[in-house]
């Protein structure tokens, strides 16, 4: 299948990696000591410089009724079908009251200037019911259930209690006790508003609710919930297309067993977190099993348009992995190099290992990200047309600036990419010389991928002793490297083995924590980097004995795939409804402040 050359296609599947960022609330008591601070502050505003006054608001009418809110909100949406944890819903009671403190000092301003013009505090407490309770739905109907019968009760409790005590505390007018619902009327209307809206674009081009798949999106990345899991997978299923995928396996036999294989399917580890695809070394390596050895899985040229969106899917490229390596036979060739570079300035790195080629691509210093499937076909089909060794071919995918590095079909970058792969194919022929090829491996896990950016499979080193000469593989299971990171880690390990690589898998379960991308090198420093390459690799070369390699293909047909243009629709979509719900948010809650100030001036 080939991959769209589209540069639209290509800035969208950047948008997907760069744009995939979650927000994590901070601990319950945190939240919840500023709660306090918050209610104290808009206590002030309402009730000095009476201080008994502003005692009893502060706990009765204030900090209890957020506190008691915060408490039963979770248990009170779970009871209605919907789910909102605690630290959730501590941080939407503090949230709510940062919004309510600058209307109360704006308010308060307004009438130590005005006095006799602007409504006295006993209106402007009951006026912020309408932003409490706007704000509050928006969440739950957001994160907790998409249904607003259901979550409209669970908003309204805050609210509900926060006027009983205000009244009990200063019994209102009956024209305070008419604004009321109209104000929680006004806000409901306002919330349906902007939802209807920011809902639009994804109804429109997908025919699903985007705020659907909050909750959904929420569960999978932080429980791995197995029904919110099949949400998403049903949503990208729908529009999914099918597609002839292939799997490539490399693999070295010692001892009568395999000893290491690198799987090489034409699978992109995507579309995020554990979803589809996405965690595909793990995923790959764990159903290969231990028949397989250490298991690396580098990251192949494919992009979004190949990201698988089941676990099913998933299932059935592991199912032809594991039938293929059962069925790898024997080298006919005993012929073998180091890994060579044709010429300075080639993105092409080869090392012939018997029936096989193992050529690598990798741009830096120069950005270089993914590398499109048809570039690869092209080359793959050009070099089998005539005779030599099969191609296993790598995106290193390890020099990463924003937005920059794929090469497209059709593009200067391909185009080079197909002669330098070419000339190092030529020159790991002719470099290469008859004898017993040895293998070493070693990995290095423990890795968080919150403060390393590191995914489970951790670090892989694969040495290869050839012709008297080193050539070393470090595998990073990560999403790409910091630029300028290659060349320490490079030269460092150099000093280790004879010629060296340094690659990631391209794992974009690694986008799962706050500032999405996660490239490796942004949290780790380069110092322990280095370090733990060097070790890794150091006790890989300690590893090293006799092996024979062995290399197969086989074909995958008719795996459902995101495809052409998916990903690049789901961005413009969700760009539309991220434009509209930051035009509309501020709109509506205008609308709702204005519209409330409105009825507050009519019921004076």
């Amino acid at each position: 299948m080939a991959s769209s050359a589209n540069p639209d296609d290509s800035a969208a599947h950047r948008d997907v990696r760069r744009g995939h960022i979650l927000f994590r609330a901070p601990r319950p008591p945190v939240t919840l000591a500023l709660t306090v601070v918050a209610s104290a502050a808009l206590s002030a505003l309402l009730w000095l410089p009476d201080a008994t006054r502003f005692l009893e608001g502060f706990v009765f009418v204030v900090t209890v009724p957020a506190i008691v809110g915060a408490l039963v909100t979770p248990p009170f949406a779970k009871a209605l079908g919907g789910r909102f944890e605690f630290h959730r819903s501590a941080f939407l009671t503090l949230s709510t009251l940062v919004l309510e403190v600058p209307l109360a000092l704006v308010w308060r301003a307004a009438w130590q200037v005005w006095p006799g013009s602007v409504p006295g505090m006993l209106a402007l407490a009951t006026f912020l019911v309408g932003p409490l309770f706007w704000f509050r739905h928006l969440t739950l109907y957001g994160v907790s259930r998409p249904s607003h019968a259901a979550m409209v009760p669970v908003a309204l409790l805050p609210p509900a209690l926060y006027l009983a005590a205000l009244f009990l505390l200063t019994p209102p007018p009956l024209a305070v006790v008419l604004a009321a619902p109209v104000f929680l009327l006004l806000a409901f209307g306002c919330a349906v508003a902007l939802v209807r809206a920011a809902d639009r674009p994804m109804r429109r081009e997908f025919q699903t609710s985007g705020v659907s798949l909050i909750r959904p999106l929420l569960d999978h990345v932080g429980a791995r919930d197995s029904g919110a899991t099949k949400a998403l997978e049903a949503f990208f299923l729908k529009s999914a297309v099918p597609a002839d995928l292939k799997v490539r396996l490399l693999a070295f036999v010692r001892g009568g067993r395999f000893y290491a294989t690198l799987a090489l399917p034409t699978v992109h580890p995507g579309p995020f977190a554990a979803l589809g695809a996405s965690d595909l070394p793990r995923k790959l390596s764990e159903q290969l099993g231990p028949t397989a050895g250490t298991v690396f899985v580098p990251h192949t040229p494919s992009d979004h348009d190949l990201d698988l969106p089941s676990e099913a899917e998933v299932e059935r490229v592991a199912a032809v992995s594991r039938a293929l390596l059962a069925s790898l036979a024997a080298p006919a060739s005993s012929r073998s190099s180091a890994l060579v570079t044709p010429y300075a300035g080639s993105i092409a790195r080869a090392q012939l290992l018997g029936d096989v080629t193992l050529i690598t691509v990798s741009q830096a210093p120069s950005p270089t990200d993914d590398i499109a499937y048809s570039v690869a076909d092209r080359l793959v089909r050009e070099v089998a047309s005539g005779p030599g060794p099969a191609i296993a071919l790598v995106d290193a995918h390890n020099s990463y600036i924003e937005g920059q590095g794929d090469i497209l079909y059709g593009t200067p970058t391909a185009e080079k990419l197909v002669i330098d792969a070419k000339a190092a194919l030529a020159a790991a022929t002719a470099a290469a010389v008859t004898g017993p090829i040895e293998v070493g491996v070693a990995v290095r896990s423990g890795y968080s991928i919150g403060q390393d950016g590191i995914g489970p499979q951790g670090m892989r080193a694969l040495v290869i002793r050839s012709g008297g000469r080193t050539s070393g593989y470090l595998l990073i299971d990560g999403n790409n490297l910091v630029v300028g990171r290659r060349a320490p880690l490079v030269a460092a390990l150099e000093r280790i083995v004879d010629v060296a690589e340094v690659m990631t898998t391209d794992n974009h379960v690694v986008h799962e924590v706050d500032g999405g991308i996660n490239p490796v090198g942004e949290r780790i420093p380069l110092a322990r980097l280095v370090h733990d390459a060097e070790e890794v690799v150091t006790r890989a070369r300690a590893d090293l004995g006799a092996v024979e390699v062995r290399f197969g293909e086989a074909d995958v047909p008719a795996v459902r795939v995101l495809g052409p243009g998916h990903t690049a629709r789901l961005l413009t979509s969700l760009g539309d409804t991220l434009a509209m719900f930051t035009y509309m948010f501020p709109a509506m809650l205008l609308l709702l402040l204005t519209s409330s100030i409105v009825v507050t001036l009519v019921l004076r």
